[in-house]
């Protein structure tokens, strides 16, 4: 079966009432019931939705992956006019390479980790072209080239380990690109990026689009992203299409009552906590074998009538091109939205608990075979700020920053190398935490990205939460311990009966509640948030965020908030902390760092959020190349190898003064603050041409 050639007018992908199920020994759950959609060749289409609703599940089923327990069991699936659902096994290998290929989330599940990345490639061109090994490295080499990866030569010798996130992302890309596909399948592919490299991901998506013709079916719970690089967009819950338009309208005037839940979810740019609130979804997800009769979002719609919404729900269309599968999406405004729980955030107090002074931590690496001079990898270097009872400090910056570091040293995983770290008047820095007292371990609490680093598998959810609550001797006794347990459920709103569960039957956002709860356990003053809701839905993280800063505000917690998501942090934090190879850029209050003046690394950051609005346009500044080794920092501005507002020598020799900008505003830069604020805001809105706010 060979890859079809499409005409023009033609859709390149059409699914018609696909029905896809999985069987096993509990028996028979319907993943996607009924499912109608169309892509047009070259044209770029998303997907999005909540974990579980059914996006990755179609994407197997166009591939024709969805191994022993799943099937078709109904409906078409057109590619260039002929049915792959229909088609045989042995005729696919054509389709799957050089008609539609795909790119993963995780590009280790696409890469051999015994291979040399240049076999890996090689083998695409020799299996789909015919091509012998000559030809074949050469077309890897050619292609390696169109994603940017600098010496491909010297890429194509590496294994997959020995190449970053982000350049194993564009490997895996060109992977997909070297079989010449006509569709493009791209599941979560930026997922747990640094921004500045999800950036440079999708900027290369849209330009290889361009040049080739290529057809994107972009899937992907990041409206930010659907905003940025798809021209129509689809939103999928319980594996139904419930609502189908073209980008710009869906984003100005969503009419289900499920996508405007999401798009209430959704960090921006022009808000914080004081003047918008998240508008989580209640409830989750019922699973496949308990779908609901009716429509599938009914039982956490707000606007849910019995005798209309448990009944089969008619498609309509708001506009030619607006599909929608809702009963009342012409009443939406008028229950949508009507119960929604502010939050209403505390305000930082007057008291420091918190000081970094001068502090630094430096890895000892020893001395290398034939070489004079010992090595030592420079983590955090000369860090100086400090957080109030109550505040919000966000520390931001790619990976590699130091971030992490300074949140390990905080803990008392790893002490500091110099400096000192003032933690309600005792210098913490020097000491681990074998060496602290029993308070100063209950003072700081971590929650991490993770949440199963937290939870033992083995054991219910509610003990690690005992086991803190003995620990520090916050209760005694079985009863009040239970008692104590329950409280602190109530608190980050789970049902009591899960923490006699184990964490394996948990959903994510769960198990992020208990680690929450866990933390909390030991009353501390000063909770470290390493990437918490990085993993999660957006939904889910609405949530989380919002119980952060309602437990937050009742308990008056200090909160270190370590995140790559600029937008999240915007809404969420009242001072900011920007690093970039262990060294502070920039710091001060929230408001003050989303504005000109602001440092050449901050508003690289700021140009690679993506933006959840399609009426605003975004200056593109993409830093060239790889954050520089911690072994061997530059003498001068860490950052200047990578600026792209360098002044000259100085920025390379010469450490960078710390310049006020007003109200605690510091930037570490040579530039003079009166020339960063004659720059250009980020961010405008296209009609108006001002500033987001």
């Amino acid at each position: 079966m060979a890859a079809p050639t499409p005409s023009a007018s033609a859709p390149l992908l059409s699914i018609e009432h696909l029905k896809v199920e999985y069987h096993s020994a509990a028996g028979t759950v319907v993943a996607i019931p009924d499912l109608t959609l169309s892509i047009a060749p070259g044209e770029s289409y998303g997907l999005v939705g909540e974990s579980g609703c059914g996006k990755s599940t179609l994407l197997m089923a166009v591939m024709r992956h969805l191994g022993a327990t799943g099937r078709i069991a109904g409906g078409r699936i057109l590619f260039g006019g002929r049915d792959i659902a229909a088609a045989a096994e042995t005729d696919l290998g054509d389709v799957r390479g050089r008609g539609i290929s795909m790119v993963y989330q995780d590009p280790n599940a696409a890469l051999n980790p015994t291979m040399k990345i240049g076999r890996q490639l090689m083998e695409v061109p020799m299996l789909h072209a015919g091509l012998d090994a000559g030809a074949a490295r050469e077309e890897a080499r050619r292609v390696l080239r169109e994603v940017h990866l600098p010496d491909p030569d010297s890429v194509m010798q590496r294994y997959p380990h020995q190449l970053s996130g982000g350049q194993k992302q564009r490997v895996v890309i060109a992977m997909a690109l070297l079989a010449k596909p006509q569709l493009l399948l791209l599941d979560e592919p930026t997922t747990g990026l640094d921004v500045t490299v999800e950036a440079a991901v999708l900027d290369l998506v849209g330009e290889l689009r361009d040049r080739f013709g290529t057809a994107l079916l972009y899937i992907t719970h990041n409206l930010g992203v659907v905003a940025k690089v798809c021209e129509r967009v689809g939103v999928m819950y319980l594996g139904d299409l419930v609502e189908e338009a073209p980008v710009r309208e869906l984003f100005a005037r969503p009419r289900h009552p499920y996508t405007r839940r999401l798009m209430a979810c959704v960090p921006h740019l022009g808000g914080d906590k004081y003047t918008t609130s998240f508008l989580p979804i209640p409830g989750q997800p019922p699973g496949l074998s308990r779908r609901p009769p009716g429509c599938g979002f009914a039982p956490r719609c707000e606007g849910f009538v019995a005798g209309r919404c448990d009944r089969p729900v008619p498609e309509e269309r708001a506009e030619p091109n607006h599909r929608i599968r809702c009963i009342r999406h012409r009443e939406v405004d008028s229950f949508e939205g009507t119960s929604q729980g502010a939050v209403h955030p505390g305000r930082p107090g007057d008291t420091t608990i918190l000081a970094a002074e001068h502090l630094a931590k430096v890895y000892d690496l020893g001395r290398p075979a034939f070489s004079a001079r010992a090595r030592k990898l420079i983590a955090n270097d000369d860090l100086n700020f400090s957080a109030r009872n109550g505040e919000i400090i966000a520390i931001v910056g790619e990976s590699g920053s130091g971030k992490s570091t300074f949140a390990r040293v905080l803990a008392g995983l790893q002490p500091a190398s110099a400096g000192r770290l003032m933690v309600l008047g005792d210098d913490l820095s020097a000491k681990s935490a074998r060496a602290r007292t029993s308070d100063q371990l209950a003072q700081i609490q971590m929650v991490f990205q993770n949440p199963d680093a937290t939870l033992n598998p083995s054991h219910s959810a509610g003990f690690p939460i005992a086991r803190v609550l003995k620990k520090f001797g916050i209760v005694s006794g079985a009863k009040a311990i239970d008692a104590r347990i329950d409280a602190l459920f109530d608190m980050v709103r789970l049902p009591r009966a899960l923490k006699r569960q184990r964490p394996g039957r948990l959903s994510g956002g769960q198990k992020q509640r208990v680690a929450i709860a866990r933390a909390f356990a030991a009353e501390p003053s000063i909770l470290v948030a390493d990437e918490p809701v990085s993993a999660l839905d957006v939904s889910v993280q609405a949530a989380i965020v919002n119980l952060l800063l309602q437990i937050q505000a009742d308990r008056g917690t200090t909160i270190v908030f370590i995140s790559h998501d600029l937008a999240l942090v915007r809404h969420l934090a009242d001072s900011v902390i920007v690093m970039y190879l262990g060294r502070v850029m920039e710091q001060g209050p929230v408001g003050r760092l989303f504005d000109p003046p602001y440092h050449p690394y901050t508003e690289a950051l700021l140009s690679a959020v993506p933006v959840a609005d399609p009426t605003v346009t975004q200056a593109r500044i993409r830093l060239e190349g790889e954050i520089p080794s911690p072994i061997d920092v530059p003498k001068g501005c860490r950052f200047s190898g990578r600026c792209p507002r360098k002044l000259g020598p100085d920025c390379d020799t010469v450490p960078p003064p710390a310049r006020e900008a007003g109200d605690g505003h510091v930037i570490y830069c040579h530039i003079p603050v009166e020339d960063l604020a004659r720059l250009a805001p980020i961010v405008r809105h296209e009609k108006a041409g001002a500033a987001v706010a």
